[in-house]
Order: structure tokens, then C-alpha cells, then sequence
């Protein structure tokens, strides 16, 4: 297996030699003691609540690698938040799946911690448009994974060409500081981008890059006239200072000129706190690294049931769980052969059985599903 890039092909993930070693030698072992016992296995990032909710992403991912195998899966809507206990359950025989689990960690852990990430991003600032600018800080094979979980986690849209291709949306982005620096001057760098690109691209100045953010904010508005739709400042931190008080400066300027029009965006080093301390100043935000590199999530996957008895390692509960959304907004986790909580919707769904997907996967129906989840949990909620 070679390529230009360091990147695993497909291929690898579809038959399951993308994995840990050790699977394989375990798939040896037990073929030559002739032993593969029936289980349930279930991916889990918390035992029990803990009151953190996370979003889960990467089912669809998930579902496609473990398709056309003899097994029957449940698991959780991408797009709704869980607190403890199985977010996928995996029942069969045993070498039939044991190989896939480290790229089935993998699509869950990873996703699911971007999708989250961009979640706390748009409860940030709700009434802003927010992108994600976070590619450049992941592998390429990766921008597919990053912007599917950006819009899974509410953001409006993302920068990445080739990602957009993939998912069937639009890129968005304007002028980076090179296009100026490449002209040599801020006016003929704007008027020439006006000059060359569609017109249903928003012309959104770069406003920071020879001199300060008010000054060149001015006179892209004085250059552009009513053709400008906004400025960005995408200010280095080494340079930003106290960048509440550059934006509203920006602000009072563009106003006191009669640009009310001119929107302000920002980029650059931001996350949740920067959005929330913003948010009444900015129309739009450029969200980046804090989103496309949150830590992956911790899932793990470990058999709870053999041979249709109980069974668990130690630290781990014993027992095929079920997860449920309670009334108040709460996580219940409990065994699946009881009673439910009252009131409590099931979390976890049929999503594979017998091999056959049995379920569709829409990506605007999970980031709605997300929206109205956090609404009910009250996601990372701050005021």
C-alpha cells in the first residue's frame, strides 16, 4: 500500500485491515480454537451521566462500514446530544466485526467532537452568521469530516472547495491578505476583485492588512462604494489588542459616514468566548482551529453480553443499555429489558439489521434535530 500522501485509502477502511494489530491477531486466535461466541458490543463515552452533553456525528459513516455484515445495530440519530451510556450497539458474532472497531471509533470519536465543537460555536452567537475556516488545520482527507461536522453543528457554511463537492454545498470565502499584498495596495486589490468575480460573490473586503483596521475599513468603503457588502478583520493576535474595542471603533466609523450597510466580519483565533463577547457588534464570524481540532471524544467499544449472558471488563456496566431523553431534558441510562423512565423517547434506533441499512441520512434534518436538542438540554447554555 503506497501514495503520495500519507493517507489510508478506502480500500483499507472497507476491509478492515485499517486497524490496531491486535484485532487481527485476536481474529487468528480464535479461529484456531475454533471459538466465535455471539455478543453485544456497545460504544461508549460515559458509563453513567455527567451532566456534559456532547453531539453525535459519524453514524453515517459507521453504518456504511459495517454494511453487508451478518450483524444488527442500533444506535442514536446523528445529530441528537447523549450524556453516558451506548450511543451504538452492535449484536452478532464476534470475528464477523472485530476487526472494524478501531475505524469505527475513529468515525464516531472524531466527528462527533467537531460537531460538537461547531454546536458551542453557533449557541455562541446565534443571530450571526458563522463559517468554518478550519481546514487548513487538518490532513486534506480530513476536510470532507470537518465540514460535514461544522454544518451537522449548525455553522452556515464553510471554505473548503473540495469539501463542498463532496457534501454537494457551496464553498464561501472572499480575499485573503495574499490577493492585497499580491497587488502591492489595498484599492486596486478591492477593485480588481470586484472586477473579476461573480457577482453573486459578496464583496467583503480584507481590512487589516497594511495599516489599521478603521483606516483601510474607510477606504474600502470609499473605494467600493455600494458595491461593498462588508469588511473582514482578520487581525493577528500579536497586533489585536483590545479587538471589542477595534470592531466597535470600525463600527462608529462606517456609521458616522452613513455605511450603516457594511457589515463586520471577524476571524482569526476565535471560539465561543471571543463569539459571546462580540456577537452584538459582528454580523459574521470565521471560526477555525477550534472547531476542526477539538479533541476527539473518548468513545470506547466493549462486549457487554456473551452468549446471551451479562459480561463486562472491569470498570465497565454489564448488560445490553438503553439510553433515553426524559422529559426534563435529562439522560437516563438504564438496562433494555425494564421499564423506561416516564416519558422517556428512546435514543437509541434500529440503524442496521442483518446487514441491510435501515435507515436514511440527511444532513439538514440532523442539524435541525441538533438545534432542537440543545434547545431542550440546554446546551452549554451562558448568557
Amino acid at each position: 500500500m503506497s501514495g503520495r500522501f500519507d493517507a489510508i485509502p478506502e480500500a483499507a477502511v472497507r476491509d478492515g485491515t485499517a486497524t490496531d494489530a491486535y484485532f487481527l491477531r485476536t481474529e487468528e486466535t480464535l479461529e484456531r480454537a475454533d471459538r466465535n461466541p455471539t455478543v453485544v458490543a456497545e460504544i461508549t463515552r460515559d458509563q453513567f451521566p455527567t451532566g456534559e452533553f456532547d453531539l453525535l456525528a459519524g453514524v453515517k459513516d459507521a453504518a456504511r462500514l459495517l454494511e453487508d455484515l451478518p450483524v444488527d445495530v442500533d444506535a442514536i440519530r446523528e445529530g441528537r446530544l447523549f450524556d453516558g451510556g451506548p450511543v451504538l450497539r452492535i449484536e452478532g458474532e464476534y470475528l464477523d466485526f472485530a476487526r472494524y472497531e478501531t475505524s469505527l471509533l475513529g468515525f464516531l470519536s472524531h466527528q462527533s467532537a467537531i460537531a460538537t465543537a461547531a454546536l458551542e460555536a453557533r449557541r455562541a452567537a446565534p443571530d450571526a452568521s458563522v463559517l468554518s475556516f478550519g481546514a487548513r488545520h487538518v490532513h486534506p482527507s480530513l476536510a470532507g469530516v470537518v465540514e460535514r461536522g461544522a454544518l451537522l453543528g449548525g455553522l452556515d457554511g464553510f471554505s473548503h472547495v473540495a469539501a463542498g463537492e463532496l457534501l454537494g454545498r457551496e464553498a464561501g470565502g472572499t480575499m485573503p491578505h495574499a490577493l492585497v499584498i499580491a497587488f502591492g495596495d489595498q484599492e486596486t486589490a478591492w477593485e480588481a476583485f470586484d472586477d473579476a468575480v461573480a457577482p453573486e460573490v459578496p464583496r467583503i473586503a480584507i481590512a487589516d492588512t497594511f495599516s489599521d483596521e478603521k483606516d483601510e475599513s474607510l477606504r474600502a468603503a470609499a473605494t467600493l462604494g455600494d458595491a461593498l457588502d462588508g469588511v473582514r478583520l482578520d487581525t493577528t493576535g500579536s497586533r489585536r489588542g483590545d479587538f471589542r474595542h477595534i470592531v466597535r471603533e470600525v463600527r462608529w466609523e462606517l456609521d458616522a459616514r452613513g455605511r450603516e450597510d457594511v457589515d463586520i466580519f471577524v476571524s482569526g483565533g476565535l471560539g465561543p468566548t471571543e463569539l459571546r463577547e462580540l456577537r452584538d457588534l459582528v454580523d459574521g464570524f470565521g471560526v477555525g482551529g477550534y472547531v476542526s481540532n477539538a479533541d476527539p471524544l473518548d468513545f470506547a467499544l466493549d462486549i457487554v453480553e456473551l452468549d446471551g449472558e451479562p459480561v463486562s471488563k472491569r470498570g465497565k456496566l454489564s448488560g445490553v443499555k438503553q439510553a433515553f431523553r426524559t422529559p426534563d431534558g435529562g439522560h437516563h441510562v438504564g438496562l433494555a429489558d425494564r421499564a423506561d423512565p416516564e416519558g422517556g423517547d428512546p435514543l437509541l434506533e434500529p440503524l442496521i439489521r442483518d446487514g441491510e441499512i435501515v435507515r436514511e441520512f440527511d444532513l439538514d434534518a440532523a442539524t435541525e434535530r441538533a438545534r432542537e436538542d440543545a434547545d431542550a438540554v440546554g446546551f452549554r447554555e451562558q448568557a
